[in-house]
C-alpha cells in the first residue's frame, strides 16, 4: 500500500528538477530493471505487482496494485514494475578512442536509441551539450533498454569542450564529404546536431571534417535523416 505522501514522491520524479534536488530517477518494465539492479546503479526501492526481482532484499521492494502502478508510472499503458535508483556520480571524461557528442537533442526517444547505438558499437563515452535532454528523462531511460547502464555520459560546455579537445573533430552536415569515401580514424569525436537545426553556428567553426550521408534516391527529395538514424549510420562506417 502505498501512502499520498509516497506517491507524491514518486510522481514528482517525473519532473527533472526533482530527479536533481533527490538525485534519484525512476525505470519501469522488468528488463530495463534488471539490467539496472545487475549494474553498479544503486537501487533506492523497487514497486512491482507481482512478487518478482528475488535478487532485491524484502526490505527494497514493496507489492503494490495495478491502480497504484498507475498513479506513479510516466506509462500511458504501466508495466509490471517501477524501480528508483540513485544517481551515479558522473566519471571524467578520458579524450582517447572514438568519442560521440550531442548537440541539443530534444527528444527522448532519440537519446534512448543513440545510447543503444553507443552501447552497440562500442563507444563508451557519450558527451551531451546542457541542452540535450536529461539522460534521467523517463522517456529516455525506457528507450536506453538498460544500455543506461554501459554508455559513460556527461553533460559539458560542448563548445568548449570541443574548443580544447586534441583529437580530431567531425561533423555531419548535408553538404559534408561522403561518409563512404572518407578514410576514418580510429578514435576522434564525432558531433551529431539538433533534430531541426543541425550542429549550431557556433559549434560549426570548430569542426575540422565535415561529414555527409549521400542520398541516392532518384528525385532527392528528403531533406534529412531522423538523427538516431544517421549515428547508426555513421557509427557503423567508423567502425568498419
Amino acid at each position: 500500500m502505498l501512502s499520498k505522501n509516497q506517491i507524491k514522491f514518486i510522481s514528482g520524479l517525473h519532473q527533472k528538477k526533482q530527479r536533481i534536488a533527490n538525485q534519484l530517477f525512476f525505470a519501469e518494465g522488468v528488463k530495463c530493471i534488471q539490467e539496472l539492479v545487475q549494474s553498479n546503479f544503486e537501487l533506492e526501492h523497487l514497486y512491482t505487482i507481482q512478487d518478482d526481482f528475488e535478487e532485491v532484499i524484502a526490505a527494497n521492494k514493496t507489492l503494490i496494485s495495478d491502480s497504484e502502478l498507475k498513479k506513479i508510472s510516466a506509462l500511458t499503458t504501466p508495466n509490471s514494475c517501477l524501480a528508483i535508483f540513485k544517481m551515479p556520480q558522473e566519471k571524467a571524461i578520458i579524450e582517447s578512442g572514438l568519442i560521440l557528442a550531442l548537440d541539443s537533442i530534444r527528444d527522448p526517444g532519440n537519446l534512448g536509441t543513440i545510447l543503444r547505438l553507443c552501447d552497440w558499437f562500442g563507444i563508451e563515452q557519450l558527451i551531451c551539450s546542457k541542452e540535450t535532454v536529461d539522460i534521467y528523462n523517463p522517456k529516455v531511460v525506457q528507450a536506453t533498454m538498460g544500455s543506461i547502464t554501459r554508455v559513460n555520459v556527461n553533460y559539458v560546455d560542448l563548445n568548449g569542450f570541443i574548443a580544447q579537445t586534441k583529437l580530431p573533430v567531425f561533423g555531419t552536415f548535408m553538404d559534408g564529404e561522403n561518409i563512404y569515401k572518407c578514410n576514418l580514424p580510429q578514435e576522434g569525436i564525432i558531433i551529431m546536431g539538433n533534430e531541426a537545426n543541425g550542429i549550431s553556428s557556433e559549434l560549426e567553426q570548430l569542426v575540422q571534417n565535415r561529414l555527409t550521408i549521400p542520398r541516392f534516391g532518384n528525385l532527392q527529395k528528403t531533406e534529412s535523416l531522423n538523427v538516431a538514424t544517421a549515428t547508426a549510420i555513421i557509427l557503423s562506417e567508423f567502425r568498419r
